[in-house]
């Protein structure tokens, strides 16, 4: 068996505080850098699969959520929200994010 090591990137990630002011900023952020806003209740039916990008809120809740190649992931207060290095979007757990990343100046 090999040991490996994860490369250093630098990525951009936003905490969801839970406040709408970031609530808002957070969608808008990932709106304009997807295919955008979706209709969740159709995916999350199954009448329609999910998008490869994008972001909604769930009616029946009022979480975030956000369409990734392996479906749509909600977003918790707390969760960090991950621009991946091919642009792609998805929300990680915070003390996985403090684990893995570092604040990059």
């Amino acid at each position: 068996m090999s040991l490996y090591k994860k490369k250093p990137v630098v990525i951009e990630a936003r905490q969801f505080v839970g406040d709408n002011a970031n609530l808002y900023s957070i969608y808008q952020w990932i709106e304009q850098n997807t295919a955008g806003s979706f209709e969740p209740l159709a995916v999350i039916e199954g009448k329609v699969p999910c998008p490869k990008s994008g972001v909604s809120i769930d009616p029946r809740d009022g979480r975030m959520m956000i369409a990734t190649l392996e479906g749509f992931h909600h977003v918790n207060v707390g969760d960090y929200i991950i621009r991946g290095i091919k642009g792609e979007f998805y929300p990680c757990k915070p003390d996985i994010f403090e684990a893995t990343y570092e604040l990059f100046q």
